[in-house]
């Protein structure tokens, strides 16, 4: 197979297998998954290596250059401008090499691989008071090698600069081989790598020779702006400059070097910081006070516009943020380092009295509360994804999104920009960014799908390339050129320096084979000129999306069509960080692109696009891709809250499954665990029938048994317990009195079954607090167990029947406490996509809650004083659909001391019992839930009201049993003053099996964790 590049692709396969200590994918998943960034663009690449080394990495370049095979180099993949897609051979350094290596706490510097991410180095550093300075919104997931061939900035380059500045010397290998460390290059040192001769030296001499030829176009041409990230940093070449080889190559994009180890500059963490807020009546009055501001030395000064603050109150994101804002249309959020405290609040109010002759006199706030500063900043770091997928808006891309200006000249520029948008007709358009380096964010709601729209597209952004050059500013501040804005770079420097670009490319990559098309092209090279801003778009007039099956889901904010919840992922990549809420817990476990959730996202638009593009994925709804991808994801929703643009996997999950096998037999797991209700309810039909299955499941046999239904043999199953709950609360007495009338008490397959001492606590807190409990005589089902396997059209059934069962119990105004979390978020959200039109749903949906929600908003009734520390598992659904703030409410006022975990358990209902995910389980729950259980004082409390989250811990956590939050409740009332967390209650279960050590040794070495 040859490629339309001219690559012998077998060949190529063949030579990276045998030659390679890395991971070599060929397979169309794994191309599907890496055909985009961030950006408006698509390349589909020839294969992706993973190498699990440094030497590694090498070796592979070797290989592609034998085979004269282009060559991408990538970190997070998270470029707006197009520079981490390309038909190449990319090399994503992010999985293996990741390593510190080096650090010099005197001299403030580190060497570092080119994959470990930001947060991890910071991370690193902070036992020692350091930090890398420079830090982009992404910096939970982009990394350093990412940075240097972007040139990162972030709202901290007020202070501490770009990337380029903050980088001392790069260890670097050229497309023919040549592989040294460079930076910073005296007379003595150029002449001393002259004499040595060699590749190395022909390398600097030409170097120099472009600077010399072209020094003064580039003095004369070059803005001189704290953001100019556009275009090669041939000023480092200059003498005066120091010849720094090392900063002239951050921000190349690939398409010079690849960056094997960077030695960088560190700076001190500041010991205190104070943040404040200022309201503005417009965003050009607030750009116009950004030079005041700056000549206080703030770390940042960032610009938001009122409709980013509108855009987060439609997406309802950080609402408590939102409402302490002080009054404006337009606000600077500064940040105001100091030795302290004080010194930081005493910079902070000789800023504002500066500003109190200031016109217009700005309303401000300090904030000193740490919590409420970082949900400031987390304000400003949701812009991107605020500014996409905006309900009752018009859809916004990226393709001008950070232009940069001398700050001092922004508000003019703001002005200009802002009827440049108007005369195009692209209101409304958020602008918002870095104003004290004259750095302006945009989402643009362009029309890309349509030629039209393309042309539309192309003049307004030749027009604002002219308008920033007549400013003297960037075309790019922070994203870099890539395709974007390659062919504009002769607007903003003119034809000679772009010349110049192009002789540097011919000193590093003759034959354009190093991210090929991107920012220029070389002098003499293979092509003529860049890729043009509007060529290989990911949707462009070819855009055909491809849905040929009736969906069971309503998508209802993606006006009912699956294509556009396909497309609705914008590669921001916060589902490949490694801490903080829910998302991705199978990318935490794995490291690969094609487990997080956008990697199924780019599956999925490959799929319902693959006929019109000509892609990877042709077999739609059948792929077997797409299915593999799929496989590992939890469905735990943690996407649907932590996801800036809400993608939700667990509902495509869901519907692909529920196609993949329409007509078709399903797996195994489908029917032994999609059915788990029915195998239940048939498991009480005789006395004495729960213990003999117990029994059958752990006998000899029960491994096959196991196989044949599709259930991971090392796993073991959940006891049946010989008493329901149904069965218990039919003999149990009501309560004289119930001044608080009815709720019903919803029996879940796992409570009703598995743990019926929840409920029977939960009856328990309920009549305490003046309720009489009602539950429910019909066998009833919410069908999570159907939604999770793709059995929609059985679980639609099944909802439906229950929420007509439940109708005459709820329509007086009856609540309905459900205590199994999952099940909760099935009646408040898969139930009403799946029936939208379903009146009965609705109501079950208005009615159901959490046993928190209930007694919180119960009069006159106090919880019991249960004053212990606790480790709590909020259950994903719980992160994702219900709200946790009720329970950690309801925990203060008991007096529990909660510490809540942050992460997946890694059971999630039947994806941790199907055989082949017990690996990813383990590491999913050591990577948060088992760390924090060990490290609790064996006093806490361990909470869960997810059975997955507590059969899991009963299955790993070493002896420590989780309770649900009724359980603790109830103990209290009961009258046990200390609760503790290893003595179980005597109705609770008392066989408690275990995954086998040697399992979980080997499923950690296969998926060690990966936190800091």
């Amino acid at each position: 197979m040859i490629t339309s590049a001219g690559v012998d692709v077998r060949g190529l396969a063949d030579a990276l297998a045998d030659e390679v200590d890395g991971e070599v994918r060929f397979d169309d998943g794994t191309r599907a998954a890496y055909a985009t960034d961030a950006s408006n663009y698509r390349q589909v690449p020839i294969a992706v290596v993973v190498p699990r080394s440094v030497e590694a990495g090498v070796r592979a370049l070797e290989v592609c250059r034998r085979y004269a095979t282009p060559v991408l180099s990538r970190g997070g993949g998270t470029s707006l401008a197009g520079e981490c897609c390309n038909e190449a051979v990319v090399i994503d350094w992010s999985k293996h090499c990741d390593a510190f290596v080096s650090l010099d706490v005197d001299a403030r510097t580190c060497v570092v691989e080119p994959g470990i991410p930001l947060d991890t180095l910071n991370a690193l550093l902070a036992p020692h008071h350091l930090q890398f300075g420079p830090k982009p919104a992404t910096h939970s997931h982009c990394t350093l090698g990412g940075m240097i061939g972007n040139d990162s900035c972030g709202s901290t380059a007020q202070a501490y600069g770009k990337t380029s500045d903050n980088v001392r010397r790069l260890e670097i290998v050229t497309y023919d081989g040549t592989r040294c460390w460079v930076g910073p290059t005296t007379d003595a040192e150029y002449e001393r790598i002259l004499s040595e001769g060699g590749a190395r030296a022909r390398l600097y001499e030409r170097m120099r020779a472009i600077a010399d030829e072209y020094g003064e176009e580039i003095r004369a041409r070059f803005p001189d702006i704290p953001r100019l990230v556009s275009g090669y940093h041939l000023d480092a070449l200059l003498p005066e400059r120091g010849f720094d080889v090392a900063r002239a190559l951050v921000g190349s994009e690939s398409t010079l070097v690849t960056v094997l180890h960077a030695e960088l500059q560190l700076v001190p963490v500041p010991a205190a910081k104070a943040f404040i807020v200022l309201g503005f009546p417009s965003i050009e009055d607030a750009a116009a006070a950004s030079p005041t501001i700056a000549r206080h030395d703030p770390l940042s000064i960032e610009g938001l516009d009122s409709i980013l603050i509108e855009n987060e109150k439609r997406k309802r994101e950080n609402t408590k943020a939102l409402h302490l804002l002080p009054p404006g249309d337009a606000w600077l959020v500064v940040e105001m380092p100091g030795s302290s405290r004080e010194e930081a609040d005493a910079r902070s109010q000789r800023l504002l009295a500066e500003l109190e002759s200031f016109d217009p006199k700005p309303a401000a706030k300090i904030f000193d509360d740490p919590v409420q500063e970082q949900e400031m900043l987390d304000v400003r770091e949701a812009g991107l994804g605020s500014t996409a997928w905006v309900p009752g808006q018009r859809d916004t891309w990226e393709g001008w999104e950070d232009a940069a200006v001398p700050p001092d000249r922004l508000a003019d520029y703001l002005r200009d920009f802002g009827a440049l948008l108007e005369e195009f007709e692209l209101q409304p358009a958020s602008r918002y960014g870095h104003f004290g380096q004259g750095c302006v964010h945009c989402r643009i709601p362009f029309d890309l799908q349509s030629e039209q729209g393309i042309d539309h597209y192309r003049a307004f952004i030749e027009r604002a390339a002219h308008l920033v050059a007549s400013y003297d500013g960037s075309l790019s501040g922070e994203h870099g050129d890539g395709q974007s804005r390659g062919a504009l770079l002769p607007i903003m420097f003119g034809d000679r320096v772009v010349e110049a670009f192009r002789e540097l490319k011919a000193v590093f990559d003759p034959s354009d084979l190093m991210n090929p098309g991107k920012v220029v092209v070389a002098a003499g090279g293979r092509f003529d000129v860049p890729l043009g801003p509007t060529e290989h778009l990911r949707l462009g007039a070819d855009y055909r999306p491809k849905v040929d099956v009736q969906l069971h889901f309503s998508y209802p904010d993606d006006e009912g069509r699956f294509d556009r919840a396909a497309l609705r992922c914008v590669g921001v990549g916060n589902c490949r960080s490694h801490t903080g809420g829910v998302m991705c817990p199978s990318y935490r476990a794995t490291g690969e692109e094609e487990q997080s959730t956008r990697g199924r996202a780019r599956l999925l638009f490959e799929m319902v696009n693959g006929e019109a593009k000509d892609g990877p994925i042709q077999d739609g709804w059948r792929s077997t891709e797409v299915r593999d991808a799929l496989d590992l994801c939890l469905s735990c929703k943690g996407c649907l809250s932590d996801c800036p643009v809400d993608v939700d996997m667990a509902t495509y999950k869901a519907e692909f499954l529920a196609h993949h096998y329409d007509g078709r037999v399903r797996p195994a797991a489908h029917y032994s665990m999609g059915w788990l209700p029915l195998w239940a309810r048939l498991t009480h039909v005789a006395p004495g029938l729960p213990g003999l299955v117990n029994r059958l499941g752990r006998a000899r046999g029960a491994r096959l048994a196991k196989r044949l239904g599709g259930v991971e043999p090392d796993r073991p199953l959940p006891q049946f317990q010989a008493e329901r709950f149904t069965d218990w609360f039919a003999k149990h007495p009501s309560p004289a009195a119930a001044p608080h009338g009815e709720v019903v008490l919803w029996p879940d397959t796992f409570t009703d079954n598995f743990h019926p001492h929840v409920a029977r606590a939960a009856v328990t807190v309920l009549e305490n607090a003046g309720y009489r409990v009602v539950v429910p005589i019909e066998a009833l089902c919410c069908g999570l167990t159907l939604v999770s396997t793709g059995q929609l059209a059985s679980a639609k059934r099944v909802l439906a029947r229950t929420a007509h069962a439940l109708a005459p119990y709820l329509v007086s105004g009856t609540p309905l406490v459900a205590l199994e979390p999952s099940c909760l978020a099935v009646f408040r959200s898969d139930g009403p996509e799946l029936l939208p039109a379903d009146p009965d749903i609705a109501l079950l949906r208005d009615r159901a809650r959490t046993l928190a929600e209930l007694l919180l908003d119960t009069p006159d009734w106090e919880p019991p004083l249960v004053a212990s520390a606790a480790v709590v598992q909020p259950h994903c659904h719980q992160h994702a659909v219900l709200g946790f703030a009720a329970d950690e409410t309801l925990m203060k006022k008991a007096g529990i001391r909660a510490e809540a975990v942050e992460g997946c358990c890694g059971l999630a209902g039947n994806f941790g019992f199907e055989a082949g995910h017990l690996d990813v389980s383990v590491s999913v729950a050591e990577h948060d839930l088992l760390p924090a259980v060990r490290s609790a004082s064996p006093d806490a409390l361990v909470l869960a009201d997810g059975f997955s989250c507590r059969t899991q811990l009963e299955h790993l956590g070493e002896g420590r049993t989780a309770q649900h939050l009724a359980e603790v409740l109830a103990a209290a009332i009961e009258g046990a003053s200390a609760i503790s967390p290893d003595t179980s209650p005597e109705s609770r279960p008392t066989v408690r099996p275990r995954v086998p050590r040697r399992v979980v040794d080997r499923a950690l070495e296969t998926y060690p964790p990966r936190t800091p």
